[in-house]
């Protein structure tokens, strides 16, 4: 080995050379600054006793730059800051929705970013623990709608609720809504969704719900959502008089926003193709002129510079529409409730579509037949029965003897398959497809996407020829659209 000291080099000098590039690396102040905010953030998260000297950089840095001191307030709500300071709310959104590549960084944006970014997951993160009251709540679905629009997302979006348009949840009238496209979130913040969802869940079960529903006033400030509705579907049974009345109150009205979602997305899918065994309607709106005129160049005059035309064409705009019956089978144990809801409430909107046949069943150890009910999703949520093991072979007792016409029959099954008796159930599926009835095994049906499906089922499904669609609810809604169509 070669020794340093002799081998020419300036020891000294090498040494101190990175260190100086370390002091100069932090010597700028808004670099200094944003730390300081971002070191408050970690440390309240972890720990929720303030570190005093933390705390007092942290107010120091706020005010310097500009920003109102009820940032690092956390009893204040974002609400409130917006309130108070109408100019913040367009700041807000999109604040963590990463930016184009630009050259050079602007240090001072980014302390103002940090301050504001912290206040959002400090709110939304930092729960605490104990009894949550019907305004902790409200004010927690507040921020929760706030985070959302920072990463680009509705107020809901993430949270498995009325992702993708319903009206927000707790947003100030001051604001302006999510700010384009949803971002990354697997790289910006991994898994944001689940982990803002299961927050909500877990304060929903702190709260004394029961004593809040019994109470006008208190139940008044609920708003409605995936976890709230999953509690009270829970609970109905255990409730009666005044509760009971605000507990159909929100679950009508998660209902209607929601529908109001999904209408919008099937009146966006695609429709059946083109009747072209009928003759086209021979009126002026069906005019085909692009056509007309390129058969009819042959008639084309020179001299005259005109065309003669001795024959019209038009365009078809009928579309097959075949009755059809569609049966949707949906798995209602405690895994699936987001599946439960969406899809009472998507079957409720297709048996309202002309010459559809829609029947619903839903299922955990025993079946029930949901079809009478299945124009109003709100009887038929009332009539579930959340919770319970996964036995799918009692619902397919129910779903074959509807399939009457395979050939103009759809079976959607919403499950996650992890089933009690693996073997019948796929045999019963399988004959399904094979007798010539469209058999779509769907893992999930919520806004996120997600979907956890028992592998076994997962690989046999897509032997047979029919993979299990993703949970995405807009997939389903394209596939039913163009079968039905």
């Amino acid at each position: 080995m070669t020794d340093p000291t002799t081998d020419g080099t300036d020891p000294t000098t090498e040494d101190t050379e990175p260190a100086a590039h370390t002091a100069a690396s932090t010597d700028d102040p808004n670099e200094n600054r944003r730390q300081v905010l971002y070191w408050r953030l970690l440390a309240r998260l972890f720990d929720p006793e303030e570190q005093a000297a933390l705390e007092s950089a942290s107010v120091a840095v706020v005010e310097d730059i500009g920003l109102p001191a009820e940032l690092l307030d956390p009893r204040a709500s974002v609400d409130s800051i917006v309130q108070r300071h109408p100019d913040l709310a367009a700041e807000f959104d999109g604040l963590m929705v990463p930016a184009a590549d630009e050259d050079g960084r602007d240090r001072a944006a980014e302390v103002r970013r940090a301050a504001m970014v912290s206040k959002v997951l400090l709110n939304v993160l930092a729960t605490g623990s104990g009894t949550v009251s019907a305004g902790q709540l409200a004010g927690w679905q507040s921020d929760a709608g706030w985070l959302e629009r920072a990463l680009g997302c509705k107020p809901g979006q993430l949270r498995g609720g009325r992702g993708g348009g319903g009206a927000g949840t707790g947003v100030s009238p001051t604001g302006t809504g999510g700010a384009g496209g949803t971002p990354d979130l697997g790289t910006l913040i991994p898994e944001i969704g689940p982990e803002l969802a299961a927050i909500e869940a877990d304060l929903v079960k702190r709260m004394q719900l029961r004593e809040v529903l019994a109470d006008p006033a208190l139940a008044a400030r609920l708003t409605p959502s995936m976890s709230l509705i999953e509690q009270l579907l829970r609970d109905k049974d255990n409730l009666s008089g005044v509760a009971l009345a605000n507990a159909k109150a929100l679950i009508r009205r998660f209902v209607d926003e929601v529908a109001e979602v999904l209408r919008t997305q099937v009146a966006k899918a695609s429709v059946g193709t083109l009747d072209r065994s009928i003759p086209p309607k021979r009126v002026y709106r069906n005019l085909d002129l692009d056509r007309t005129i390129w058969k009819n160049l042959t008639n084309w005059s020179p001299e005259e510079e005109r065309l003669y035309v001795d024959r019209l064409f038009y365009r078809h705009t009928v579309r097959k529409t075949t009755p059809s019956r569609l049966i949707v089978v949906v798995d209602q144990s405690g895994s699936m409730v987001d599946s439960m809801v969406n899809c009472t409430i998507l079957a409720s909107i297709f048996a309202g579509l002309p010459k559809v046949d829609v029947h619903l069943i839903a299922y955990d150890t025993q079946a029930l037949d949901l079809t009478p009910w299945v124009h109003d999703p709100f009887e038929t949520l009332l009539r579930t029965n959340l919770g319970g093991g996964t036995d799918g072979t009692v619902a397919m007792a129910l779903a074959q003897p509807k399939i009457a016409e395979p050939r103009n029959t759809v079976v959607v099954w919403i499950s996650d398959f992890y089933e009690w008796h693996t073997d019948p159930l796929f045999e019963s599926m399988a004959a399904i497809h094979r007798s010539g009835a469209k058999f779509i095994p769907v893992g999930s049906v919520t806004s996120s996407g997600r979907a956890s499906v028992n592998p076994w089922f997962r690989e046999r499904f897509k032997d047979l020829g029919t993979p299990v669609l993703s949970g995405h609810i807009r997939k389903l809604v394209h596939e039913l659209k163009t079968f039905l169509g």
